[in-house]
């Protein structure tokens, strides 16, 4: 296992890692030629246009003022300048909401590692209780004499750890309501004074009912005129638009290398580019470049055009679900929050998402296949989590390699040189359990994706659920069970069963270390490696040097992504498990916690405000999550301490902890009926402040104009141009009488029937 030693030689190795990475990125970021990879946001916005210049030769590329050198470090001040209403207007309250969870870790551990270190560390420390166990043959180092493991047996000295893990629960549950009533508030303010949006007035309608006389548009018409006259104002059909998108990707790259001819040729008009149309441009015929392109560019325009006109006369090509929109915010929510009819698996509505957070792959998904979809990722997750043990079960084998050399003896000289064996135990297994974590993010996304979720940001909020349950079950249960097996091997195959367990009281305080280790190549030189962006930076010169050929092509090239809440997320809740559940056992992995928090906090300020460009805007709806995965983690750490209290025989303590869990899990409840219904309803009082503003300020709006079009297909709404605006429909006009083609009156309420008479 690993020592002070060894743990001095992986913090030793991080530092200088993260201090690398820190001193690279200071200096990249202010040399011209990378100006489009640190600062892709200002160019997104349109306020960046050219970087840096100093004048002479070389200026272009590289920065040739040496005054700018001495202030490197200029970035951490202004990261932290920007005031949090100014950030939420430039980044939104998604990201804005995403950066207090750092804070709130910094809130939750700073005083309970001050009051842990005051009052805890010196208990442990004073204790002998590693020293009586030899015997036992358990391994262990003097760092570990510094957790609740050194206390003996049925100490009374446990009465602290109780006291502590009291004073835990109700400091991390006080942060944790201000911290939900905050956001919360927040979340309503910035509804309240947010401009007018497409979402506030629409509603997502699935599991349209099919009818022998009726089209689905025809239903959707005659359904909501019916069951919501005073409100309803249009709807937008859902088509099925898969070779619409193909061939507008292929028009796109088609133009993109017209243009690049055409360029070419306005640098040299004396030679007209010409290409060979064999194998990828390689050999074959010659032609002229800007005619052949020309005329490709045209043949899918019309094809385009076709496929438009096809899928708006058509029927086959309509799902069963639509965009419904209302004249007002109180009627959008009124029905999205209300149940439809009499059978609750028909006409099921649901708040629209932004439009550009739709993801319209999943929105022609029939019912029933949703249902069968989530229970086939439900087993493959299922077998993605078992199978995974095998890698965890590795790592583990190198952090703990005295067990190993008693059970192979024959390794023994290998990893027993002093420098190897700090590296491998110190530093190997954080980086190895992070490689195998690398493509599991990606892995879930496309889980989500095939589950059927309608929107990118219910899309993030899965992954980031199933990437939440996969690190507790892998990294930190699986940790534990198998670092401990593998730690004290030797033990486990030398005593009697009735001694198992108090080996395993002993063991899991142990574990610290590897979790110290895991903290300081994830979240130190990780965090510093994030700032760097090291990986886009060569992306973007390779495409730079090789494949950009048009203005489109580098905006392409400088795209800089999201913040990544799918995996940030959860990777953030698995320091809050950790530094929960040591914080009463082994509390000297607090400090390396909290320089995680506070340097993560630091560098995703900077990418929030200059990197990433956020693709939509929940308003914070994700925070009941991360609300909930902490709650857990509180209750985890309970458990985990009552267990390891009934192992160390302190029967008189223990028993005093069965009410935490309880007291948690009500808080948690009052907690969730008391703030989370901001997150999931719209309230109605709000809805009619803002109808009324909008009546007052703008009472000639043309809304009908500005949600026609708003969630049609992004394939239809390329290359077309604006339709001309039509009158607003007065809100006071009396209820039409609505046609219907339909045979019968069935789930047609009983003023439809009146109405349906008096037409001929």
């Amino acid at each position: 296992m690993a020592t002070i030693n060894d743990i001095g030689v992986a913090a030793a190795i991080n530092i200088v890692t993260a201090l690398a990475f820190l001193l690279a990125f200071a200096i990249f970021r202010i040399q011209p030629v990378n100006d489009r990879v640190y600062f892709p946001k200002w160019y997104l916005k349109g306020l960046r246009s050219s970087s840096i210049q100093t004048g002479g030769f070389g200026s272009k590329f590289i920065n040739l003022d040496f005054r700018s050198y001495i202030r490197f470090l200029n970035w951490m001040p202004e990261a932290l300048k920007m005031p949090e209403p100014e950030l939420v207007d430039h980044a939104g309250l998604d990201s804005v909401v995403y950066l207090r969870i750092y804070l709130l870790g910094l809130k939750i551990f700073f005083p309970i590692a001050c009051v842990a270190f005051t009052a805890m560390v010196p208990v442990n420390w004073t204790n002998k209780g590693l020293d009586r166990l030899r015997h036992y043959n358990i391994s262990f180092s003097d760092i570990d004499k510094l957790s609740l493991s050194n206390i003996p047996n049925g100490s009374p000295r446990f009465w602290v750890h109780l006291c502590m893990a009291y004073a835990i629960t109700f400091w991390t549950c006080f942060i944790l309501k201000r911290e939900y009533q905050n956001i919360a508030l927040m979340r309503l303010q910035f509804l309240a004074n947010d401009q007018r949006r497409p979402n506030q007035f629409t509603v997502l309608v699935r599991n349209i009912p099919s009818d022998p006389h009726e089209s689905i548009c025809e239903l959707v018409e005659h359904f909501f005129k019916v069951n919501h006259p005073d409100h309803y104002l249009t709807f937008q059909a859902v088509h099925d638009a898969t070779k619409l998108s193909e061939l507008v990707l292929t028009r796109k790259q088609m133009q993109n290398l017209l243009d690049y001819n055409i360029n070419k040729h306005m640098r040299n008009q004396s030679n007209r580019p010409v290409i060979k149309m064999g194998f990828l441009g390689c050999c074959g015929e010659e032609a002229d470049g800007i005619k052949y392109y020309t005329s490709v560019v045209e043949g899918l325009t019309r094809e385009i055009s076709e496929e438009k006109q096809r899928l708006r006369t058509g029927t086959k090509s309509i799902v069963p679900a639509a965009f419904v929109s209302f004249k007002t915010r109180w009627g959008a929510a009124v029905c999205a929050q209300t149940q439809q009819t009499r059978n609750p698996t028909e006409w099921v509505t649901e708040w629209a998402a932004e439009p550009r957070d739709i993801y319209y792959d999943n929105l022609a998904l029939p019912y029933v296949d949703l249902k069968i979809r989530r229970l086939i990722v439900g087993v493959a997750y299922f077998f993605l989590t078992f199978f995974f043990m095998i890698p965890i079960a590795f790592v583990q084998s190198l952090a703990n390699i005295e067990g190993i050399e008693k059970a192979f003896p024959f390794l023994k000289p290998l990893i027993e040189v002093k420098f190897l064996k700090s590296i491998i135990q110190g530093f190997l297994p954080g980086i190895a359990l992070k490689i195998f974590l690398l493509f599991l993010p990606r892995i879930l996304m496309q889980m989500s994706k095939f589950e059927g979720f309608v929107s990118t940001s219910s899309l993030e909020r899965r992954a980031a659920t199933r990437f939440y349950m996969f690190q507790f079950i892998n990294v930190f249960l699986g940790s534990i069970v198998t670092g401990t097996a593998f730690q004290q091997l030797n033990s486990f195959l030398n005593q009697s069963a009735n001694d198992i367990p108090k080996t395993i009281g002993v063991s899991i305080p142990m574990k610290a270390t590897f979790f110290i280790t895991y903290i300081m190549v994830d979240g130190w030189a990780g965090v510093a490696g994030e700032i760097l962006r090291l990986k886009p930076l060569i992306i973007y010169h390779l495409k730079n040097s090789f494949l950009v050929r048009t203005e489109k092509d580098r905006e392409e090239a400088t795209d800089p992504g999201t913040i990544g809440f799918n995996t940030g997320e959860p990777q953030i809740q698995l320091y809050f498990l950790l530094g929960l559940v040591y914080a009463a056992v082994s509390p000297i992995l607090l400090p390396f916690i909290l320089v995680f928090f506070g340097l993560a906090f630091v560098v995703y300020r900077h990418q929030v405000i200059n990197v990433y460009n956020q693709k939509y805007e929940s308003a914070g709806k994700f925070w009941p999550d991360v609300h909930r995965r902490v709650v857990t983690a509180l209750v985890v750490s309970q458990l985990l301490l009552m267990g390891l209290l009934s192992t160390k025989h302190a029967s008189k303590s223990t028993p005093l902890l069965l009410v935490l869990p309880l007291l948690t899990i009500g808080f948690h409840k009052h907690c969730k009926n008391r703030y989370q219904p901001a997150f999931v309803t719209y309230p109605l009082q709000e809805a009619m402040i803002k109808d009324t503003l909008d009546r007052i300020r703008e009472p000639n709006f043309n809304l009908k104009a500005f949600l026609r079009d708003a969630y049609a297909h992004p394939e239809f709404r390329v290359g077309e141009d604006p339709e001309p605006e039509e009158k607003l429909e007065s809100d006071m006009s009396p209820p039409e009488l609505v046609a219907t083609k339909r045979g019968s009156w069935r789930n047609t309420p009983l003023p439809s029937k009146q109405s349906c008479r008096d037409i001929p």
